[in-house]
């Protein structure tokens, strides 16, 4: 699986770290974030990621920034993108089960890297749970 990820600056260190996770595990991921902690504009890079998550070269999308907020409103603005913001595990979980959320957004400034870690792991294991979710989500699109 090829696991798209993009951050600004508040979001370096974490992406640097989720990467290597995501690759020691076996996935693919191809960076459309900055590298620096220089100040940057947030939307330069979510438009990356979801023109990727659109378009097929990436399977999933993970965004980072500072409360996760400009990263999430940015991301929804495509119309094939359902990024969930998750700053607790279990919302992570519901994201994919009840959302389908096809990108993940962590708000870097306002959570450990662990339980960050743990919120990726748990969103990319968690299955969709279809059903009368399914009937929801097929209502987001205008």
């Amino acid at each position: 699986m090829k696991i798209g990820i993009c951050n600004d600056h508040a979001g370096v260190e974490y992406k640097e770290k989720l990467v290597k996770m995501l690759s020691a595990r076996g996935f693919e991921v191809v960076n459309f974030g900055t590298d620096t902690t220089d100040s940057v504009d947030y939307p330069d890079y979510a438009h990356k990621l979801a023109e990727a998550v659109e378009g097929g070269s990436v399977d999933l999308g993970i965004a980072l920034c500072g409360t996760g907020n400009g990263m999430a409103i940015t991301l929804n603005k495509h119309q094939g993108i359902r990024a969930g913001l998750a700053w607790d595990i279990e919302i992570g979980r519901l994201v994919k089960a009840h959302n389908n959320a096809n990108v993940l957004v962590l708000p870097a400034r306002f959570i450990s890297y662990r339980k960050a870690a743990h919120i990726v792991q748990t969103w990319l294991s968690e299955p969709f749970e279809g059903g009368r979710h399914q009937r929801r989500i097929d209502k987001m699109a205008l």
